[in-house]
């Protein structure tokens, strides 16, 4: 079996953005290019990667083990690059990165000194900030690269010009319950939850994917408290408060004691995406190292959570 991995950057950029017709945005070419890769993909692997609905496009089982090569393969080129060019002594500068709390502190952050040791000449500047401020800093040149998440179900915001999206990570979304509730016992809908839906901060960017998971779930009645953080969220479930919907990132570390996740199917993901200034001219070499290192270590985490979604009804006690 021979496979062209020219064509599993095609499948890659599908993965990322979601369908055949962003992916051809994201690599510059014509959706019928993507669609014909694809197809001789297939052909070389002897399978189908994609399952085709009316609504889009989903990988198979075979499509994500590919694309799991791809981002392998993507690591190894990117770690490549920077090698010659930090021989080549060419790479200086400062580059500011802006995001929100899980993505800092479980991807970003721990990636730090092995960053410092690969390009000392470029220095990262962290800046944590809501999705106003960090949107603000972009716009008025303050800021480098922020990352920014919203829920995967809706239609992304429109960009200006000025501005380029990269999809980074899809972060499943988890309900996290407070242990010994019926809803740890797999009975999810609303009125067998055996606790309340704690409230979201509308500006939260979990708002409208909670309103949307509550509505599937026959959701009804007033929920209670209100929460912007998931730290102050698991504190009220593990005080038997109520319930409250997770992104996978942020349950990578020990949970508080009396904190179940339920392994509930179809709640979907918030999607994590790098944004960036645009123009006329490349990105600054130092951005584009930095850019390429986000997505490098992003990549590593999608890998994570998707081990973690296979320990299915894992829970902290």
């Amino acid at each position: 079996m021979e496979i062209d991995p020219r064509r599993l950057r095609v499948l890659l950029a599908v993965a990322r953005s979601g369908g055949v017709l962003a992916a051809a945005d994201l690599l510059h070419v014509s959706p019928s290019a993507v669609s014909q890769q694809l197809a001789r993909l297939e052909r070389e692997v002897g399978t189908a990667v994609l399952e085709r609905h009316p609504r889009g496009v989903t990988l198979t089982a075979e499509g994500r083990d590919l694309v799991e090569v791809a981002e392998n393969i993507e690591r190894e080129l990117g770690e490549a690059r920077r090698r010659l060019s930090a021989r080549a002594g060419d790479l200086e500068g400062h580059v500011s990165v802006g995001g929100f709390q899980t993505f800092l502190s479980v991807v970003l952050i721990p990636g730090l000194p092995a960053w410092r040791e690969r390009q000392p000449g470029i220095a990262i500047e962290i800046m944590e900030g809501s999705a106003e401020v960090l949107a603000r800093e972009l716009r008025a040149g303050d800021l480098d690269l922020a990352v920014v998440e919203y829920d995967a179900d809706e239609a992304a915001a429109a960009l200006p010009a000025s501005l380029r999206e990269v999809p980074l990570l899809d972060d499943p979304w988890r309900l996290v319950v407070p242990v010994h509730s019926t809803a740890g016992e797999g009975l999810v809908a609303w009125d067998r939850l055996g606790a309340p839906w704690l409230g979201v901060d509308t500006s939260a960017a979990m708002a409208s994917a909670a309103k949307r998971v509550r509505r599937s779930l026959g959701g009804s009645g007033e929920s209670v408290h209100r929460y912007g953080d998931y730290d102050t969220a698991l504190a009220l479930v593990a005080a038997g408060e109520g319930v409250a919907l997770i992104p996978s990132l942020a349950l990578q570390r020990a949970l508080p004691e009396g904190v179940e996740i339920v392994d509930v199917p179809g709640l979907g993901a918030r999607r994590v995406a790098l944004r960036h200034r645009t123009g006329r001219r490349a990105l600054p070499p130092a951005t584009e190292a930095v850019l390429g290192y986000v997505r490098e270590l992003a990549a590593a985490a999608q890998g994570g959570v998707r081990a973690g979604e296979s320990e299915s009804g894992a829970g902290a006690h």
